[in-house]
């Protein structure tokens, strides 16, 4: 790999650049590398990337990939938070209880018992990484750089473990946020809280994402900022007129519904500024609200007796009663047969 071709060759930098090192290598090899010299001899090679350092400043660290030894980002936890039209119209705030993964306070994170338990690797000398050996063919050597499996690349060892986190380093405990819904936010629209995902000692912890999904109301429809309702009126009020009133969504307000001229089947109703409020998060000047849409569907009687049918065609059957445009030659299937009046007609839609 060229990850394992580079350490090779920052390492044998190191050896060429310093007239001490090449002397060693020169008459003992890299197990004289490793003992600088003799028995007894601490060091050996040294990590790779301080080669970088040396021309970035001592400051400067490096990981083995090649950049700044920044501990990674954890992943992301979403969690989806049911919620009702009533709380996206009026907000809230929500309590959650999180169960998350949090760095042992005992042990900071270290997973030894105390400071002294925590030991340098004996098999790789605390570098994390050691020198692999392997014969090809006679006189054909292959040395390879690879992670200690010893104690797993980190070149310490634990001698007595932590007693609370039993050296995983971590442990799980309950934890709560306070999730606020501001008035207007949408279905799927998610609220994020950085840097309080699972915790672990070799990495940032992520963002905690929820999901705000909006739960089935009874009565109203939400697209987007406008609400939608469906009404079902009589025959003859959709005759004569009605009056008639309905629950808002903030289930305080009544909604008063009028009309008194003919209301023809599929007829739109539209409420200005009564719908849901726009979400303005950073603004903090007056709400302004989207409309309601209220769409009238006719009750027809199941039978008429004789009487009945009279009436209604003495009063229907006068010449001088004015009818919409559909004729009896409407194909079946089109607006004007089911009775509707689209929504681009003259008169489809009544605004108050």
């Amino acid at each position: 790999k060229a990850h394992e071709r580079f350490i090779e060759l920052a390492q044998a930098y190191e050896v060429l650049s310093d007239d001490e090192k090449r002397e060693i290598y020169n008459r003992y090899g890299e197990e004289g590398l490793k003992n600088q010299g003799g028995p007894g001899g601490g060091g050996g090679f040294h990590d790779p990337f301080d080669i970088f350092a040396q021309f970035f400043g001592g400051h400067v660290r490096f990981n083995q990939r090649g950049g700044a030894r920044a501990k990674p980002q954890g992943p992301d936890v979403h969690i989806r938070i049911p919620v009702s039209l009533l709380e996206l119209y009026t907000g809230t705030e929500i309590e959650v209880d999180i169960s998350k993964q949090m760095i042992c306070s005992h042990c900071d994170g270290s997973g030894a018992a105390s400071s002294d338990d925590i030991k340098t690797c004996d098999v790789c000398g605390g570098n994390g990484m050691r020198i692999v050996k392997q014969v090809l063919g006679p006189g054909i050597v292959q040395q390879m750089q690879t992670t200690c499996d010893e104690c797993n690349g980190k070149g310490k060892k634990i001698a007595k473990p932590c007693p609370h986190c039993k050296g995983t380093r971590v442990h799980r405990e309950a934890d709560f946020l306070a999730v606020r819904v501001e008035p207007g936010m949408a279905d799927g629209e998610q609220i994020v809280f950085e840097g309080e995902a699972d915790q672990h000692p070799d990495h940032e912890p992520g963002s905690v994402v929820f999901n705000l999904q909006q739960q089935k109301h009874s009565i109203f429809e939400r697209h987007g900022d406008n609400l939608h309702a469906e009404v079902t009126i009589t025959l003859l009020e959709a005759l004569v007129g009605f009056s008639h009133s309905i629950v808002h969504v903030d289930e305080k307000t009544h909604i008063q519904l009028k009309r008194t001229s003919v209301t023809p089947p599929g007829f739109i109703h539209k409420l200005q500024g009564k719908g849901m409020p726009h979400h303005q998060r950073a603004s903090a000047g007056s709400t302004k609200y989207g409309d309601m849409f209220v769409t009238y569907w006719i009750q027809f009687p199941k039978s008429l007796d004789s009487s009945s049918k009279k009436q209604i065609e003495s009063v229907l059957g006068k010449a001088e009663i004015e009818w919409d445009g559909s004729s009896s030659s409407t194909k079946l299937g089109s607006v004007h047969h089911r009775g509707q009046q689209a929504p681009s007609e003259p008169g489809a839609h009544e605004e108050l």
